[in-house]
């Protein structure tokens, strides 16, 4: 049997559909509770396939006291990549993925409607995202090419060098990336069940409310009910892919 390691920044974002995933492919995973306390595992086996989870923090917060563990997630990041060891990161995981690629994160904007300079765009429940398949055939087999996914992020990240971007929203360009052969980085949230958006919007409404008004919660909610049944299906399916792929 395999080991898989998720790092889990806050309580209420766990792996959830991710574990299930990986123990179909017989992989024995175990939690590290980052916001308990428990410490990163530097001396990490490079065969062991590493996922780090999202969070409200961001690379920002990488050396602030608020959030120790963040720097040390960058160091074993680092010492990770140049053995293309198997990785996977999840909205935050892959923004602090990207970063220690080398690439700069930084908030996410677009044109003021007014002309006026730049405005902040947040990602705040769900909208399409639209695969690229020409790059990760095999990683997007039986993936629908539009389909609608949860995001609650209002980061970017510039595309490491020698990655290869193949997910994409119209409000944010860098959606998915692969580095290497076995480093993968998802914007986007295709392990969520109703119970973690219902935490995420009990944790951190206000957020919700701010990116998308005081309607927010009420139609996410309502969105969850609608989508979360091809969600199930496509993210299943899509994360079964990519543990392959980092195997």
């Amino acid at each position: 049997m395999r080991d898989a390691v998720v790092l889990q920044q806050v309580e209420f974002e766990g792996p959830q559909r991710i574990a299930s995933a990986l123990a179909r492919q017989g992989y024995a995973t175990s939690t590290v509770r980052l916001f308990a306390g428990e410490p990163v595992p530097l001396e990490l086996p490079m065969e062991t396939l590493l996922v780090v989870m999202g969070g409200p923090m961001g690379v920002s917060d990488v050396g602030r006291d608020t959030h120790p563990f963040l720097a040390r997630e960058v160091e074993l990041l680092k010492r990770r990549l140049p053995a293309n060891a198997p990785t996977l990161g999840i909205c935050l995981g892959a923004q602090l993925m990207a970063f220690a690629a080398g690439a700069r994160v930084y908030e996410n904007t677009r044109p003021a409607r007014d002309g006026s300079g730049r405005e902040r765009v947040f990602e705040v429940g769900w909208a399409d995202l639209a695969f690229d398949r020409t790059s990760e055939a095999a990683v997007l087999e039986g993936i629908p090419d539009v389909t609608p996914m949860f995001h609650w992020h209002g980061d970017t990240f510039d595309v490491p060098v020698g990655a290869r971007l193949f997910a994409s929203t119209p409000s944010c360009r860098a959606q998915a990336f692969r580095l290497e052969r076995r480093w993968f980085g998802l914007q986007f949230h295709p392990e969520v069940e109703p119970v973690d958006i219902d935490g995420l919007l009990r944790v951190d409404e206000a957020y919700a409310v701010a990116a998308n008004g005081p309607d927010a919660p009420r139609t996410i909610l309502a969105d969850t009910e609608r989508y979360m049944p091809a969600l199930r299906s496509v993210g299943d399916r899509l994360l079964d892919n990519l543990i392959r792929a980092l195997g």
